[in-house]
């Protein structure tokens, strides 16, 4: 039997509001002044409700939620690329959440991993994020070697750009 529209709306929005914690998370890293938080976070939730009712479970719902949020971000960043930019970002946007007990040394590995390009920004979220090499394989599209050896060589890369 087939949901209705109403249940099928309350689905989505109980797994948006448990998933927002990670949308946000994701979205904070791809902001700029010409794509802010809440713009960007609108365009990934219009997103996922459109790709909702083609979701078949074939992967966690987690897994669906990074996918989707990772290529709207990493396409709006694309668009913007397309766009000459009068502003060049050299720091972590104001609007980036910070929890109030954050120490200043996580402060700076996020302003590090900030700098560094989407595809390595993206590897290294979700492995703090103590995803799999499996589950960001999935999520990003790249084999699993692939994901251990970028993220080894991104962890060097932000070991470099600290001892700078």
């Amino acid at each position: 039997m087939k949901a209705s529209k109403t249940e099928e709306t309350e689905k989505f929005m109980s797994t948006v509001r448990s998933n927002e914690r990670v949308i946000y998370k994701i979205c904070t890293f791809y902001v700029s002044p010409e794509y802010p938080l809440n713009d960007l976070y609108q365009e990934v939730i219009c997103n996922l409700w459109e790709a909702w009712p083609r979701f078949r479970n074939e992967c966690a719902t987690s897994t669906w939620i990074y996918r989707i949020t990772l290529n709207t971000c990493i396409s709006g960043l694309r668009k913007l690329k397309s766009r000459p930019s009068s502003v060049p970002i050299h720091d972590v946007p104001d609007t980036l959440l910070e929890p109030d007990d954050m120490t200043d040394d996580i402060r700076e590995m996020y302003r590090l991993i900030y700098r560094l390009p989407p595809l390595e920004r993206s590897l290294i979220l979700f492995w703090l994020d103590e995803k799999s090499y499996q589950e960001i394989a999935d999520i990003t599209g790249l084999t699993v070697s692939h994901v251990g050896i970028k993220i080894k060589r991104t962890k060097e890369k932000l070991v470099q750009m600290s001892n700078q």
